[in-house]
């Protein structure tokens, strides 16, 4: 009898270590996003792009070419909640990397949080947390999976960047702070920062590569196929640039500019990146004692930057993709030696795209321009004040959403949907606004069905203007005759990104079936084999898994 109860008892055992050995995952997952990024990026420059960057991820990797936002508008904020959440701003509640709160009026940031303070700052970009975001995210998802065992941490340039994708139960997320120099965090996450952070900021890495200036990767002639010619009247200058071109003297633009500058050169990725692989040594990220998966968020902000300031056509752009490219080669071969290859589960994607400068694509001949919206504002409140006889009705056109004055609406006793029917008749007769909806309803017959699908996914009753503008192709909110580029509109160039899986658990393959930003966490879900986000709407890719 004792013979066969240690029999019964070791063939328990066993099978209990097979049913726990099943529960396959890999070391680490590392997410990278990367802010502006369009698309065909992973192919414009792909003449000049190495071998162990971009064309290793495609060539590696499961590659979801028609991966499509959802919702509108498409803003950063946005668009890590989105990728990390599986949902939508009606749900998840990140609005734009701004709003106004409909029930007070009042503007609030992304991550502001008033109550937290600052950790390596006194500067109130420190009072940054995840609170606002209303949904949970993969990595909380990890974390209450593993019992808390798995460690996750988000790093970025940008606050939001850092902030949002790591979640609610992270161990810490940083972002970088300009006029220290250094990356900092709050005391949502902790009391201090790491003795390693604080080694890390000691090294003054932005002020150094500032210094060694920015010139082109490659001789700037052999830039001419790619790119349009440099120093020109689409690209943006800092304060005391005589020119927009080559080279850009950072050694002299940052005694003005201060570190901030870091940010809009491909330099501010490099950065980014040498603190994310920090991180993964002193965390020892993908060697977690308790044997469980960890998580790290990774959002690169400089292509945004450089983006907004000398637009899509630049020579600047695609010095930077193809800087990048060699970075990303970099990092992932740091990921191979440190982690181990094929022990790590890789994603690259974006949080929206960007459009051609408009000025640049109408001299082109295509039909396009400028909403030039503090005018439009100023028109407005003008013919709604001739109507009601009262100042400031409308409060701001922020996220290309028409905010009301709801407290002077309401203690002058006004018909807000008489102030509605003055709005519509005025913006209905602007150049470049092709529907003007009110999200009430009423409004909403004749719009093709996916933009009525984005309009609703993206409307949030307490955080969104009243009334949604959608404008014509190629046109976007701005300063006539306006530099650089930016984004925020339905359209394609601002709402086809890249997605790219590689590594762990994937089937390198390619896919033209349309997806969507929101399926990416429901994906990584069946990867895990955890529970998708409580708010996720999104579908697992199933092409993309290779159990």
């Amino acid at each position: 009898m004792k013979k066969l109860s240690f029999l019964l008892l070791s063939l328990f055992l066993s099978l209990y270590s097979i049913s726990r050995a099943q529960v396959d995952r890999p070391k680490l997952v590392v997410g990278l996003m990367v802010d502006q990024m369009r698309w065909d990026y992973l192919y414009r420059f792909a003449d000049r792009y190495g071998d162990k960057g971009f064309k290793r991820i495609l060539k590696d990797g499961f590659s979801c070419e028609n991966t499509i936002i959802n919702y509108i508008p498409t803003y950063t904020a946005i668009g890590h909640s989105s990728v990390y959440t599986g949902s939508v701003p009606s749900i998840h509640g990140i609005s734009g990397n701004d709003w106004i709160i409909q029930a007070t009026g009042q503007q609030m940031y992304c991550t502001q949080d008033d109550n937290v303070n600052g950790v390596g700052t006194t500067e109130k970009e420190g009072q940054q947390s995840p609170r606002n975001l209303l949904a949970s995210t993969i990595t909380d998802q990890l974390k209450l999976a593993t019992n808390f065992k798995s460690k996750v941490i988000g790093i970025s340039i940008k606050d939001r960047g850092g902030i949002l994708p790591a979640g609610h139960f992270a161990d810490a997320a940083y972002w970088f702070e300009s006029k220290s120099g250094d990356w900092i965090s709050s005391t949502f996450y902790m009391e201090e920062l790491p003795h390693w952070v604080n080694g890390f900021n000691k090294q003054k890495l932005a002020e150094k590569y500032l210094k060694q200036d920015w010139n082109t990767l490659y001789p700037i002639e052999t830039y001419q196929t790619n790119s349009i010619e440099d120093d020109n009247i689409y690209e943006g200058k800092w304060a005391g640039e005589t020119t927009s071109g080559f080279p850009r003297k950072t050694s002299e633009l940052m005694k003005d500019a201060g570190l901030e500058l870091i940010k809009t050169t491909p330099q501010g990725n490099t950065f980014t990146l040498d603190f994310a692989k920090k991180a993964i040594e002193n965390e020892k990220l993908g060697h977690n004692p308790s044997q469980n998966t960890d998580f790290l968020c990774v959002s690169l902000s400089a292509t945004d930057y450089v983006g907004h300031r000398y637009s899509l056509s630049a020579v600047e752009i695609e010095d930077t993709y193809l800087r990048l490219d060699q970075d990303i080669a970099d990092f992932l071969a740091y990921l191979d030696n440190t982690v181990g290859e094929g022990n790590y589960t890789f994603f690259l994607t974006a949080d929206h795209a960007a459009s051609y400068n408009p000025l640049y694509y109408t001299d082109q001949k295509g039909n396009g321009g400028y909403l030039f919206t503090r005018q439009i504002l100023r028109d407005l409140n003008a013919e709604l004040k001739a109507e009601f006889g009262a100042d400031k009705v409308v409060n701001s056109l922020l996220n290309y959403q028409v905010n009301l004055n709801y407290a002077l609406i309401d203690s002058l006793k006004l018909d807000a949907n008489a102030v509605k029917q003055v709005i519509f008749k005025n913006l209905n007769k602007v150049d470049g606004i092709a529907y003007v909806i009110d999200m009430e309803g009423g409004e909403n017959m004749f719009i093709p069905a996916p933009l009525r699908e984005k309009i609703i996914n993206g409307y949030n009753r307490k955080r969104s203007g009243a009334i949604q503008l959608i404008t014509e192709p190629q046109w976007y909110s701005g300063t006539p005759r306006g530099t650089g580029t930016t984004h925020g509109v339905w359209s394609p160039y601002d709402s086809h990104i890249p997605l790219v899986f590689m590594g762990w658990g994937i089937k390198p393959g390619v896919s033209n079936r349309e997806v969507h930003i929101v399926d990416i966490a429901p994906t990584l879900s069946a990867l895990l084999r955890v529970m998708e986000p409580n708010g996720n709407i999104g579908k697992p890719i199933t092409e993309v898994l290779g159990q």
